[in-house]
């Protein structure tokens, strides 16, 4: 059987802003910079350019990028440069990928972040010097494995049921 399509609801703004506050907060955590833990802010907003870029551009990838600059005690506009470009590349294939399930969505999605995450490695290595390791590619790997999750998380407030109830206004 197929599988049923949804009509989505809008998105409400207030739902964006939270899901990218939490984003910023799970990547405050700790385990930042352990191996293989996902760019939670960068995925999300992917998420939000893939699926309202009217709504989340790049503008706010810009602002995200310069609170993690801050946080990440990092050379200031590294992750504003690659969250940036990370926007407007979701924006630039956005209509593409809605067409496809998630595996494939997610393997649209990989090379988006493996971009963005080589644009900080050039930044980084333009200044340090140092390469850390091909095990730093891993964090897309895992981001791109998390995109249905995520996709699942943050379209469950815009769906409608299937089978629409009278008693419902929509």
């Amino acid at each position: 059987m197929n599988s049923p399509h949804y009509i989505l609801l809008p998105a409400n703004p207030l739902f964006i802003a939270a899901s990218i506050a939490l984003a910023f907060l799970l990547n405050l955590l700790p385990w930042g910079h352990w191996v293989g833990v996902p760019d939670f802010v960068a995925l999300v907003l992917v998420f939000w350019s893939i699926h309202q870029p009217r709504k989340v551009g790049i503008g706010i990838a810009f602002m995200m990028g310069l609170l993690m600059d801050v946080h990440d005690a990092t050379l200031l506009g590294e992750n504003a440069l690659s969250y940036t470009l990370l926007s407007y590349f979701s924006i630039m294939i956005h209509r593409r990928v809605l067409w496809f399930r998630m595996g494939t969505q997610a393997a649209h999605v990989l090379p988006l972040l493996l971009f963005m995450q080589a644009v900080q490695l050039v930044v980084r290595m333009l200044v340090s010097g140092k390469f850390p390791g091909w095990m730093y590619f891993l964090e897309s790997l895992v981001a791109a494995a998390l995109w249905p999750v995520v996709s699942a998380i943050l379209l469950a407030p815009q769906r409608r049921a299937i089978d629409r109830d009278d008693t419902r206004p929509i």
